[in-house]
């Protein structure tokens, strides 16, 4: 499992962002509904309940967690089949994530983006992401179904090693 995630530190009040990139030999509209219809997101992330729509709150079910939790998560902007914004409130602070799609010759980018609070807990955050986007990879082309051992503790020292590089 080689990491993909790139560190951007912004200026001011963009703050630092951790962005991972997938890319689909696929339309953007069924990359889109992949990360928006609830019974595709089950089969990568978890399902999702609630009123679709920017400015709603929906649940999400994190079924690759212990004792797989409902959390509320806001949907800060929708943009089909673009952009689609969201943020949570946790014991762990706040999550604000965005998902980017461009589509170019029938291939679609998916640049996944956390606004970070701080650069601290990197190796922890960072490896997960990395799991979940496979997850998605896998559930889109019927590969394999990553495990979880195979991203942490393995790439915990390369997130831990964004913080203390320039830029990448």
């Amino acid at each position: 499992m080689n990491p993909t995630a790139r560190l951007l530190r912004g200026s001011g009040d963009t703050g630092s962002r951790l962005v991972l990139t997938r890319t689909f030999r696929a339309p953007i509209n069924d990359v889109w509904a992949s990360l928006t219809e609830p019974e595709r997101t089950a089969r990568w992330f978890g399902p999702w309940k609630g009123r679709p729509g920017a400015g709603n709150t929906i649940q999400v079910q994190m079924v690759h967690e212990d004792q797989t939790p409902w959390m509320d998560m806001r949907i800060d902007a929708c943009e089909p089949p673009r952009r689609l914004a969201c943020s949570s409130t946790d014991d762990y602070g706040i999550w604000r994530l965005e998902a980017l799609l461009t589509e170019s010759d029938g291939t679609t980018t998916l640049e996944f983006v956390q606004h970070l609070q701080g650069e601290e807990n990197l190796g922890e955050i960072g490896p997960g992401w990395e799991y979940y986007l496979d997850m998605l990879v896998a559930s889109r082309d019927g590969s394999p179904t990553p495990d979880f051992d195979d991203y942490f503790p393995a790439t915990k020292a390369y997130f831990d090693g964004l913080t203390a590089e320039p830029e990448r």
